[in-house]
């Protein structure tokens, strides 16, 4: 802990699934960017993030961001059985 009693940042595992549940909303966006470029220096090809249904807020915040990045390739629904449209499949380069 730092001298300020700031809490200290949460270490996520870098997996091929990336479940946004895990975060306040107003630090999806930094968490979603931080983890693509993980995933990618790592050299995972397939991930899957899970965003839920809700609005559709999330979801859409997350394709934003992976329309612009350079480092995927493509991405669309997860399969009904991982998801469906509260999950997006990422194909990165």
């Amino acid at each position: 802990m730092n001298s300020e009693s700031e809490p200290e940042p949460v270490q996520v595992p870098i997996t091929d699934v990336f479940d946004l549940h895990a975060f306040a909303p107003r630090d999806a966006r930094a968490a979603v960017e931080a983890y693509l470029e993980e995933a990618h220096a790592r050299g995972l090809k397939t991930l899957r993030i899970i965003h839920g249904r809700g609005i559709g807020a999330q979801r859409e915040m997350v394709r934003g961001i992976l329309a612009k990045h350079s480092a995927v390739l493509e991405f669309h629904d997860a399969p009904a059985e991982a998801g469906g449209w509260g999950a997006t499949v990422v194909t990165l380069r």
